[in-house]
């Protein structure tokens, strides 16, 4: 194997780590992912939301080292999640019957994406543990919790910009 060129002007100092790593890919898509709940916040005028997306986005990068380190997200931001998952599960539980298609008002649609991104972190934590590597139950329990937060605050932010949902019928799947 020849050696691999390190630029003195990197960005990250695990960008070069071998690519069976996932290490650097998941802490590259948690920040991406925190960066897109940055680009939410500033599309929102509620402050409470404002300030929830703040501490989500703060939580996500305590998530962003967990593989390298350890998961530092304490339960009691475990329990706040969940609770906020629920909150706005609660508050949207009459806008989607079935599956709904990822579309609406701008917030709306970039909660869609970071729900998908976060399903994303999932799965690569999945690949992780099949290469052999252990991971805490909480990481992907947390990814999932907010997988799903996102999904309920795509509906929410739809139902705020008086945006209706579209039912998506699939083809292949009878619901």
């Amino acid at each position: 194997m020849s050696k691999v060129y390190r630029s003195k002007y990197e960005a990250y100092p695990f960008l070069s780590d071998p690519s069976e790593d996932l290490r650097c890919d998941f802490e590259i898509l948690t920040d991406e992912t925190a960066s897109l709940i940055g680009l939410l916040r500033s599309e929102i005028k509620d402050k409470a939301l404002r300030e929830e997306l703040l501490r989500i986005c703060e939580i996500t990068y305590h998530v962003n080292p967990t593989l390298r380190t350890f998961f530092s997200v304490s339960k009691e931001e475990m329990t706040w999640l969940v609770e906020a998952k629920e909150r706005l599960e609660a508050e949207t539980k009459e806008r989607y019957q079935r599956f709904v298609l990822t579309q609406g008002s701008r917030s709306a649609c970039i909660a869609h994406v970071i729900r998908t991104k976060f399903k994303e972190i999932v799965r690569m934590v999945y690949r992780h543990v099949q290469a052999g590597n252990r991971v805490p139950e909480e990481l992907i329990d947390i990814c999932n919790i907010l997988s799903n937060y996102f999904f309920f605050l795509a509906m929410k932010l739809n139902q705020m910009d008086g945006v209706e949902e579209v039912e998506y019928q699939s083809r292949n799947y009878r619901v």
